[in-house]
């Protein structure tokens, strides 16, 4: 596809759902692709799936130097990164009354700092090369209040506040850095593994049977984001079941 060929682009999370059907259209488009996440041996059978033109590095977001290894290798196999689409998140849920700290700093530690990392490691880059594409995905949650998953909602919010902030920052510093925010609704991947069991999550895990969308609905957003002329900046994109309210 246009304005996708021979684009380089590091997917954080890439090892299931988004992250991983991403990679697949991507790779299919032409675009050389660059996969971080946890579990190695899902990163080496989509690699193996995908051909000489995708490399992995098991890396954890929440580490600056894992980030900055993985921009590395990038350039080492393909000699730049055009794109970085921050795609790795948890959403473990609860009331802020149950007091799960440790559930907190984990989506502190990935969903924002894991964020703030991959940009950090892209960001040399993208500015002394004056272009570059940062896609993150965010949440409907970071469009709302969410009772049952306010920390959640929280990290997701700082996404879209902090992306669109950067949006500016580089059009005043003639940068040309585009950002896209993606907001996925019900979706159909293992992000609900990561709640805790409850009569809450029950209800989550019904709802998506019957009406969430595949992974590869924000594959497509993401494709279209990235394909559009160096001039075109789709700066947000929800993506949500038609019945979802």
């Amino acid at each position: 596809m246009k304005n996708v060929e021979n684009k380089v682009i590091i997917i954080t999370g890439a090892s299931s759902g988004i992250g991983e059907e991403t990679a697949k259209l991507l790779a299919k488009n032409g675009a050389k692709i660059v996969l971080s996440a946890r579990r190695e041996d899902r990163l080496q059978c989509l690699a193996s799936q995908l051909g000489e033109n995708v490399v992995y590095l098991k890396s954890d977001v929440s580490n600056l130097d894992d980030m900055n290894a993985l921009v590395a290798l990038a350039k080492e196999k393909f000699g730049r990164v055009d794109v970085l689409f921050a795609n790795a998140g948890v959403m473990p849920g609860g009331n802020m009354s149950e007091l799960k700290v440790q559930d907190w700093m984990s989506m502190v530690d990935i969903n924002i700092k894991g964020v703030l990392n991959s940009i950090a490691a892209v960001l040399p880059d993208f500015i002394s090369q004056k272009s570059g594409h940062i896609v993150v995905t965010s949440s409907v949650a970071g469009t709302k209040s969410v009772p049952g998953n306010a920390v959640y909602a929280g990290t997701k919010h700082f996404v879209r506040a902090m992306l669109d902030s950067f949006r500016t920052e580089s059009v005043l510093e003639g940068t040309n850095i585009r950002t896209t925010t993606i907001y996925p609704g019900a979706i159909k991947t293992e992000l609900l593994n990561t709640i805790a069991p409850s009569k809450t999550k029950s209800m989550v895990e019904e709802f998506y049977k019957n009406v969430g969308l595949e992974p590869d609905v924000i594959a497509n957003a993401v494709l279209y984001a990235v394909s559009q002329p160096d001039n075109v900046d789709v700066s947000d994109m929800v993506v949500r079941p038609s019945k979802e309210n």
